[in-house]
């Protein structure tokens, strides 16, 4: 069939006198195409009307599409039944025809950004291939809308945690905040609500706060207008993550770091400039970030098992084992898992971002197999011994080393003899006891015993104590 162009050509080569043979090879036509188009005397293009074949089925179509909730592949089956004969293709294209289950489409809006008014940020489920096997991956990306500048990282979860995360680095990153965040209506940030009536979790709403901006919600199905941050993910999807392996988690969010700042700093032939171009417009109207940027972490309370280990994300992280038995708070940051006895940092590990149920213990929490830890604090007999025997402070040293985590009842018994026994007998033995590594202390009190009796117990004849004669 000819286009109207070509019709409106044949009917003015018409009035200018030329024969249908001339206007045929001239327009590259056949001259029936030619008669046809001089016989209607239009140069508009006739409508076809063709009955389908699925026209005298239409209210069994409809009975059945309600029936069948909307699948075309049983609406057809059921026909076929009945004793239809047309393909399954011919019924979807009544049906598209018709408007049975289809939505006219809408224009989709356009919107004007000025620099610093808003920024968008969403996330979408990826695969990518970390320490040699695909795995899935939730890509975060925020986009300035004035700028199209882009960032994005790679979390194996996106949690309300991972969020915070998230939108620290981007911040960051560029740094500042437009005055608005455009979000999705997802209940990592929203609490009630969809739309303009969302409403955001107090703890998000005071990060946003924190940082000069606020969370705005689009309307339920309304995804044209986060369009900005949608369309990143397409490109991450076939450009970024095509083709390559990571090795873990921080060399993808290292290598997506670099792609964008080459990204940004490409010539777009759309917006005439790079995205770095025009940022450099935008970031005069960016919120400033506070002088000091606090570490994002999630608090946890534990108790230290019995092996010296407290659990995070089913991952053990090992703790000095004097604290075994005893409550700890645990701070999981994006990096690391610091764990606080009160106010004092008792250890820190570097973060295991995905669930293994494996222990990861530090050299220094490392002791041998059937021996206890030794105390950092001394115990209360060596307490008392100190301060009454300050001068056997070597043998105590001797002592512990030759009783290694059961030293306490040696030193008990130590402690009996010097409440038993006079100061300085009881040095001399302990002096030779160290010299020759003496540790019964049996033996050490038969030995005071024995320097007793012979310096304190003497016998000395009087003057009745003659020689009988």
């Amino acid at each position: 069939m000819l286009d109207q162009s070509t019709r409106a050509a044949i009917l003015k080569l018409q009035q200018q006198g030329h024969s249908i043979h001339g206007m045929a090879r001239a327009l590259q036509v056949s001259r029936g195409a030619v008669r046809q188009v001089l016989r209607s005397g239009t140069e508009i293009v006739p409508t076809l009307v063709r009955q389908e074949k699925a026209t005298p089925y239409r209210d069994q179509i409809l009975e059945l599409y309600a029936r069948c909730k909307g699948n075309l592949v049983r609406v057809h089956e059921e026909l076929v039944v009945s004793g239809a004969q047309f393909s399954y293709p011919a019924l979807t294209a009544f049906c598209r025809h018709q408007g049975i289950g289809q939505e006219p489409k809408k224009p989709v809006g356009e919107y004007h950004f000025r620099p610093g008014q808003e920024m968008q940020h969403d996330t979408s489920g990826h695969r990518a291939e970390i320490s040699g096997q695909p795995r899935p991956v939730q890509t975060a990306s925020l986009v300035c809308c004035y700028s199209r500048v882009l960032f994005f990282e790679l979390f194996p979860t996106f949690t309300r945690f991972d969020c915070k995360v998230f939108l620290t680095d981007a911040l960051q990153y560029l740094p500042g905040a437009c005055e608005t965040c455009m979000i999705d209506n997802t209940h990592v940030v929203v609490l009630k609500g969809t739309g303009r009536d969302m409403v955001p979790v107090p703890e998000m709403a005071a990060f946003a706060e924190r940082y000069g901006f606020h969370f705005q919600a689009h309307e339920k199905g309304d995804a044209n207008r986060s369009a900005r941050v949608e369309r990143s993910f397409r490109y991450i999807e076939t450009n970024f993550l095509a083709g390559r392996k990571f090795r873990d988690w921080e060399d993808a969010n290292r290598e997506a770091r670099e792609w964008c700042d080459k990204v940004n700093a490409k010539f777009r032939d759309d917006l005439k400039a790079s995205p770095r171009e025009l940022f450099a417009v935008e970031q005069s109207h960016l919120k400033p970030l506070p002088i000091w940027v606090p570490p994002v972490y999630l608090l946890h309370q534990r108790l230290v098992d019995v092996e010296g280990y407290v659990s995070v994300d089913t991952n053990r992280y090992s703790v000095p084992n004097d604290f075994i038995g005893r409550q700890v708070e645990v701070r999981q940051t994006k990096d690391r898992v610091e764990i606080y006895r009160g106010p004092r940092l008792i250890a820190s590990h570097t973060r295991i971002l995905e669930p293994t149920g494996r222990k990861y213990r530090l050299p220094e929490h490392r002791h041998q197999r059937n021996q206890r830890p030794q105390r950092r604090d001394p115990c209360p007999e060596e307490k008392l011994l100190l301060a009454r025997l300050p001068e056997a402070v070597g043998y105590l040293e001797a002592l512990k080393k030759r009783y290694p985590g059961r030293v306490t009842l040696p030193l008990r018994r130590l402690l009996r003899l010097v409440n038993d026994y006079p100061r300085a007998p009881l040095l001399e033995v302990l002096q030779a006891a160290t010299q020759y590594g003496l540790f019964d202390l049996e033996r050490v009190e038969s030995m005071v015993l024995c320097k007793l009796a012979r310096e304190y117990f003497q016998i000395k004849p009087g003057p009745d104590d003659g020689e009988e004669g």
